[in-house]
């Protein structure tokens, strides 16, 4: 059973001969090689490097991590370590609401398309969502009355106002758990399967917009909350009251994006799009300076001229300073060396990473990731995430990139957003040039 399971992890990775043969120019079995040991490709398209519009290459490298005499009271239980990590894409910025925004139409129009039964087939006779269909929003239109059940009805409705009902925007997606397969592949006893380790989530992936009002007490935030995702005067502001889950849709919704595209112009296909795991963002927050207090080196929070270098709360709260009382546009402070924007300020970030207090003392000094996707019924402990980077309303300390903070998976908050990245497949991208 687990030598079959094996196969079906290799399988999953991409068809080996089946299709390589197929795909041989003389029609003959490619796996006979003439006698000779020739190789033989996984796919018929040529991998080159790829180019992620909006992502910076981070090369491989090498930090130390870890808690520095600086913070006595935490020093002693998150040693230093060194770490080493592979090279990887990660967006130049956080994800900003107007990207967020074409998540959720996507999820929202997938969902009108199968209302109006708006489907084409495929060659293998399939059916799949036919994008090309005109949805006609239009009041009175026949398609109009199909999806009423998608908007507000009856005393929901504010105003007489037609409002979509944003708690039907639901999105499904399925991961695969690798460490999970790893596991019992070792048990010669194991008599899972291949479904055993395909997990399927669905959650509603709107935004959390009443986060501005539930994070602060007697604090006058509606017009943030009324205005802050839906108004294009906020279209390049960081995505805000999105959850650790919500954020992991995203992720799994980009690499579909991505896939679907390159399958249908003959592209190449990318392993996954995801949340970056917890010193991977930290490496990439130092942008190649080992060490550092802060993205841009330090160790002050001003520049020579006395100008604030990131989006916090300066002093006692003199939030206008750095010019903006909470989130700012993505990009409003010079990126670090890695060309990576806001890796201190302006919202803290997700990561992938469960949060131990005493992580480095157990972690793998490869690529260290300790992730929980956890359920309901685990202990709540399993659901501290990690966030990195501080925020619009924190103070200077958190800014600092060897900070470690934590928030619930299923929480959101008005001051927690996320950037995505993708690991890189191969050495370097020198290899490549």
């Amino acid at each position: 059973m687990t030598r079959n399971l094996l196969v079906a992890l290799i399988t999953l990775c991409g068809i080996l001969a089946v299709q390589s043969c197929s795909n041989s120019s003389t029609g003959a079995a490619s796996g006979l090689g003439n006698g000779q040991v020739v190789g033989v490709s996984s796919s018929a398209t040529k991998w080159s490097v790829i180019d992620p519009m909006g992502m910076s290459y981070v090369r491989s490298g090498n930090l130390h991590v870890g808690q520095s005499d600086q913070d006595l009271n935490n020093s002693l239980t998150n040693r230093t370590k060194a770490i080493s990590i592979s090279g990887f894409y990660m967006d130049n910025t956080e994800i900003t609401n107007s990207e967020y925004r074409q998540f959720v139409y996507w999820v929202r129009d997938s969902i009108a398309l199968t209302y109006l039964n708006a489907f084409t087939p495929s060659e293998t006779g399939e059916e799949y969502l036919d994008w090309t269909y005109p949805i006609d929003w239009t009041n009175g239109s026949e398609d109009a009355a199909a999806l009423s059940d998608l908007f507000y009805q009856g005393d929901d409705q504010f105003g007489n106002n037609k409002e979509l009902d944003t708690r039907k925007l639901n999105y499904k997606w399925e991961w695969y758990d690798w460490k999970e397969a790893a596991k019992a592949n070792k048990n010669k006893n194991s008599t899972a399967s291949r479904s055993d380790f395909i997990k399927r989530n669905e959650i509603a992936i709107y935004p959390d917009t009443l986060c501005w009002i539930a994070d602060f007490s007697y604090s006058h935030n509606e017009p943030m909350a009324r205005a802050y995702f839906s108004h294009p005067a906020f279209d390049e502001y960081p995505v805000v009251g999105v959850s650790w889950d919500q954020a992991n849709a995203f992720c799994s919704w980009r690499t579909e994006l991505w896939n679907d595209h390159a399958q249908m112009m003959g592209g190449q296909k990318i392993s996954a799009f995801r949340l970056p795991f917890e010193y991977e963002w930290e490496y990439a927050a130092r942008g190649g300076l080992d060490g550092a207090q802060f993205p841009w080196g330090g160790p002050y929070l001003r520049n020579s001229k006395g100008c604030l270098l990131a989006n916090f709360k300066p002093g006692r709260g003199n939030y206008p300073e750095d010019g903006g009382m909470y989130t700012v546009p993505v990009a409003s402070y010079n990126p670090n060396e890695f060309n990576l924007y806001d890796m201190a300020g302006n919202v803290a970030e997700w990561t992938s990473s469960a949060f131990f207090e005493n992580a480095n003392s157990f972690i793998h000094d490869v690529n260290p990731d300790i992730r929980f996707d956890a359920e309901d019924d685990d202990p709540i402990t399993l659901r501290r995430k990690v966030i990195r980077g501080g925020s619009w309303k924190d103070i200077g300390y958190y800014l600092r990139t060897g900070v470690r903070h934590w928030e619930y998976q299923d929480t959101s908050k008005s001051y927690i957003g996320f950037r995505c990245t993708l690991s890189f497949l191969g050495r370097s991208m020198s290899d490549f040039n």
